[in-house]
């Protein structure tokens, strides 16, 4: 029996994740009371139900019974079960955009300011996010994107770090992306540019990829930015970071840049430690 109890902040997800649970076979209660997870996960050992797998969802609206999880939890241990959490979060800024999105009231602080129902959050469920085996951050994830995340972690057989990945191109004329974590000046290369035939194509052609890193200096740069990387992603894994923002810059955002991303994104898009995604900022822009 491989049983998940799935939670996390409010607006983050969990609703998704669960129902990406249930496709996938699980059968999934929702906001199960916490007093009765013990005897709940004993029924289904003892009785004859057609699942081998289950997802508890155990949150905020519990209320005060939510202080009795930890407990709850080490009596599964006590008797000899195993449960892995999943844990989804998002930033501030995201749950409060999300809240206002849907026009709904915070649990915690219902017709009240969504901030303060968020800090009370995290003091109250703080201990499931330390205690929790996977992390996700949906802050910057697509519906579609949260959902892949959930099916590599419990359909796959492969080990997921909590490491998500975004490459992100970028033109330094409309600004530096705000949430890089890493950036990378690619304005030292050949720029297409100033070729007539190339100026109205992207880094995604193949004769501007060509042109970009026909220049001796592209292919050094490239071996480079994959060592360093290649150093620096597992080092963050075991730091426990969840998100890594890569930004990489030339002028406008259309060539160089754009090539350079694509090519770090074939480099590590094999590994399946982590997830990743890659974004072009400025592509489109005029």
């Amino acid at each position: 029996m491989r049983l998940v109890i799935v939670s996390g902040m409010s607006g983050a997800g969990k609703t998704v994740a669960l129902k990406d649970l249930e496709d996938m076979g699980y059968y999934c209660v929702d906001n199960l009371p916490v007093a009765l997870m013990s005897k709940f996960v004993e029924l289904l050992e003892h009785n004859d139900i057609p699942y081998d797998n289950f997802a508890l969802s155990i949150d905020i609206r519990n209320g005060k019974e939510l202080g009795k999880l930890e407990n709850e939890l080490k009596k599964l241990s006590d008797n000899g079960y195993t449960y892995e959490i999943l844990f989804l979060d998002a930033s501030d800024e995201t749950l409060i955009k999300r809240f206002k999105e849907t026009r709904r009231t915070h649990p915690l602080n219902p017709g009240g300011r969504v901030e303060e129902g968020i800090r009370r959050e995290r003091e109250k469920i703080g201990f499931l996010r330390q205690s929790a085996d996977y992390v996700i951050d949906t802050s910057k994830l697509l519906t579609k994107e949260l959902r892949a995340q959930v099916e590599n972690i419990f359909s796959g057989n492969t080990e997921f770090e909590n490491l998500y990945i975004t490459i992100v191109s970028f033109g330094f004329k409309y600004g530096i992306p705000t949430d890089a974590d890493l950036l990378f000046d690619v304005r030292f290369l050949p720029n297409p540019y100033y070729v007539e035939e190339l100026r109205n194509k992207t880094g995604r052609d193949e004769d501007v990829r060509a042109y970009v890193l026909g220049d001796e200096n592209g292919k050094k740069f490239l071996e480079k930015l994959y060592d360093m990387l290649d150093f620096l992603i597992p080092r963050y894994i075991a730091e426990g970071k969840n998100q890594l923002v890569i930004g990489i810059g030339c002028t406008g955002g259309k060539h160089r840049s754009v090539t350079v991303a694509g090519e770090l994104y074939s480099h590590l898009c094999h590994d399946e430690d982590f997830g990743l995604k890659l974004e072009h900022r400025d592509i489109d822009r005029k």
